[in-house]
């Protein structure tokens, strides 16, 4: 979406006719959403799934007028994944216990509903890391950190494979990554990993690929008013970023590639 709305050959009458826009597979960032609807005056409403739920499990959607009484029925809230699919449902829990917890605290998401895939194939033990048996229904473990509010939003934090400990206290990369995309140039794109890091456990590691100076992205990162902890040490400019092919980044990669990098 953010190459549609930067390319100038995109005309905004190409899209007049388009009813809705949804997003996935990433998190859609803020400054993506706010320049689609300035270009198109189309919102973007983003959703949430997984492969092993065939894979959509939740969206959010245009606000309606309920006619029996005329009044509105919320489908959006910005920053959330939207509400569950009809029979799919959302349980947030302890990681390490699978007790549920409370409306908006953050937790394991999990996934349950018909759509639940029956396992990898030929691979139980795998299928037995993420299908969990709860109080007799099948749930699938995400791996991703978030909560739902009071309304029934889904709102993620991050992977929780996707924090790094650093003096003690847990950072979100993703968090990391959604504060310096707003100081990012066009046509250029960034990721950031953490690494073993002696003095404080670990150390934050930003790659970026694209047309953007190194130092002219350190000079916007130093002067952002945020945690000291979200700003990276060590900055590297490569000729691009480790991605698989579904065009996600390669999580797996870009740790290998950028403890390469500082070896």
């Amino acid at each position: 979406y953010r190459l549609y709305a930067r390319n100038k050959k995109v005309h905004p009458l190409m899209f007049k006719d388009m009813r809705m826009v949804v997003a996935g597979a990433e998190k859609l960032q803020s400054e993506v959403r706010e320049l689609f609807k300035a270009r198109f005056n189309k919102e973007i409403y983003e959703g949430y799934g997984a492969t092993e739920t065939t894979p959509v499990a939740s969206t959010n959607f245009p606000d309606i007028l309920i006619p029996d009484d005329f009044h509105e029925q919320i489908g959006t809230k910005v920053g959330s994944v939207g509400l569950p699919l009809p029979g799919t449902s959302f349980k947030i829990v302890d990681p390490d216990s699978y007790e549920e917890l409370a409306v908006g605290e953050d937790g394991m998401i999990l996934i349950g509903g018909t759509q639940i895939m029956k396992g990898y194939k030929k691979a139980p033990e795998k299928t037995a890391e993420v299908i969990k048996e709860i109080d007799g229904e099948l749930w699938y473990v995400t791996g991703d950190k978030g909560h739902i509010d009071e309304d029934g939003f889904l709102f993620i934090v991050d992977r929780y494979s996707r924090f790094a400990k650093l003096s003690g206290e847990m950072v979100s990369l993703g968090m990391v990554e959604s504060h310096i995309a707003g100081v990012l140039e066009e046509n250029s794109a960034l990721s950031v990993t953490a690494i073993e890091d002696g003095k404080k456990g670990e150390a934050l590691v930003l790659l970026l690929e694209g047309e953007m100076e190194l130092e002219e992205l350190k000079k916007r990162v130093k002067e952002l008013k945020i945690n000291p902890l979200y700003k990276p040490s060590k900055y590297h400019k490569v000729e691009q970023i480790p991605r698989l092919g579904s065009g996600k980044v390669d999580l797996k990669a870009l740790k290998s590639f950028a403890k390469s990098l500082n070896s």
